[in-house]
């Protein structure tokens, strides 16, 4: 009997466990330990973070999930992996202390075959001083935080109807943030409920950014087909927001968040002050902080995790110049170097690199987007480990691993503008591939018949349908391996 031990139940991670208990005899256990109860479709938080939706719209408990499909379910936080075993056991293994109110304070070593860390990211508001719902600023990174978010808004509405101008700031709250695309589109729905209240005229409405440019969204950009035509993203973006009336500072890096108020450097050192009413700024992502041990008790942290806390894999670390980076550099099977039966995948994972160029103020301060992770490739990353590692139990540790690079794989995005099924809209965005490679495809290192960009209604109606596909498919209802990652 082989054991496939899961830490983090995100869109990887619950994708692997399903995918693996779909392959693998029931001899074979498959163990996911993640700190929450519920599963969360993070892409609708953003609906939730306008009183669009509510959380029990975007979340639903695992354990009847697991229970159904024989998957073993602990609700507790995984501390440290021992890969080499320890002094009573050869097999690897994972310390873990429970979340679960039943069990709350107990700790468990739980020995594995294979290790997934699909932990997704530690949410690093501690990073920018005053950031965070804990601090003087708002989030939609957790359904929790984005119900939080929508009470907040309702009270901002309830002052513009009393006729009291309010100014609405949301982007990143660090230079080095990730997902950008979630803070575009928290921008464009708060903008248009705004709208839809009949209080827009009183708001103002900011968008703070890392980004060189607009439309940049940590992939440095795209150059895409619309109508028949090139055009960047950049000026597909800049559109919207000339129509929309929604200020963009870019190239920015919070430096502190006080009650009110945001300072922020710029990347030509230029320092400033923006006063809000209202303010969601996503975190910086970090690793989950988990530690590692060989057998010995020996620290080998800095052995299997990057400084920023995500699990390295097999990608080229090397330090090298923007110009040198290729689409080579990038994991294909994620699986660590060190120890052949540990993987990473989603967010869990250390890139290489960034996407974007990267760039930092005369000071120092880096002021780039982080490369995003999130969504189709995380699913993508999660089924195909699932897969190796059924291939490796089935057929033995020869069984060649199947692949999955960044470099080699497309991505789809729908980012809402506004919700409303006949006034809503998202922008669609696709890309092929992810990273650049402009070995491929000299011009913009991506394929321009692949990569493309419209917003309107049908773009609305296909991120809404989506929503309820995608719930559907991480419920393991009938015939869910049939719909795409």
């Amino acid at each position: 009997m082989a054991r496939v031990v899961i830490l983090g139940a995100g869109i990887s991670g619950h994708t692997a466990a399903l995918h693996l208990k779909r392959r693998l005899k029931r001899a074979h256990e498959v163990i996911v330990v993640s700190p929450n109860a519920d599963w969360n479709w993070i892409p609708s938080n953003i609906w939730v973070g306008v009183g669009r939706m509510t959380t029990q719209q975007v979340t639903f408990p695992l354990r009847p999930i697991y229970r159904r499909k024989g998957i073993d379910f602990r609700q507790a936080r995984a501390a440290a992996i021992r890969p080499e075993g320890d002094g009573d056991s050869d097999s690897g293994s994972v310390d873990i202390a429970y979340t679960d109110p039943v069990r709350l304070g107990e700790e468990e070593r739980l020995t594995y075959d294979f290790l997934i860390n699909a932990t997704g990211p530690k949410l690093n508001f501690a990073a920018t001083p005053g950031l965070g719902p804990d601090g003087n600023s708002l989030s939609v990174c957790t359904a929790k935080h984005a119900e939080q978010t929508a009470a907040a808004f309702d009270k901002v509405v309830e002052a513009l109807q009393r006729g009291e101008r309010q100014t609405l700031v949301v982007g990143v709250g660090h230079g080095a943030c990730t997902c950008e695309g979630a803070a575009f589109e928290y921008t464009f729905n708060v903008e248009n409920e705004l709208r839809a209240r009949g209080v827009r005229e009183l708001a103002d409405v900011v968008y703070l950014t890392n980004e060189y440019d607009l439309g940049d969204f940590g992939v440095g950009g795209m150059s895409f087909a619309q109508n028949g035509f090139v055009t960047s993203s950049k000026m597909w973006t800049e559109s919207l927001f000339r129509e929309r009336n929604v200020r963009a500072i870019l190239q920015a890096h919070v430096e502190r968040v006080d009650p009110g108020v945001i300072h922020y450097e710029q990347l030509d050192g230029t320092k400033g002050s923006l006063e809000f009413d209202f303010a969601m700024l996503l975190p910086p992502f970090r690793g989950a902080d988990l530690k590692a041990y060989d057998r010995q008790g020996g620290d080998i942290t800095a052995d299997l995790f990057a400084p920023n806390g995500f699990l390295k894999v097999d990608a080229d670390y090397a330090a090298k110049p923007f110009e040198d980076w290729k689409a080579e550099d990038w994991p294909r099977t994620y699986q660590c170097p060190l120890y052949r039966n540990v993987f990473g995948v989603g967010i869990a994972f250390a890139p290489p690199h960034p996407i974007s160029r990267p760039r930092s103020s005369p000071d120092g301060t880096v002021i780039s987007p982080a490369p995003p992770r999130t969504g189709m490739p995380s699913g993508v990353m999660g089924r195909v480990v699932a897969h190796s590692i059924a291939d490796r139990i089935e057929r033995g540790e020869t069984a060649p691993l199947q692949t999955a690079s960044m470099a080699s794989m497309g991505a789809a995005c729908i980012a809402s503008a506004g919700a409303g099924m006949r006034t809503g809209s998202a922008a669609a965005m696709t890309m092929y591939p992810i990273v650049p490679d402009t070995a491929r495809f000299p011009v913009s290192g991506r394929s321009l018949k692949e990569t493309t960009g419209e917003i309107g209604l049908g773009a609305h109606w296909t991120k809404l349908l989506l929503h309820y596909l995608f719930i559907y498919k991480a419920k393991g209802r009938p015939g869910w391996f049939l719909i795409p990652e």
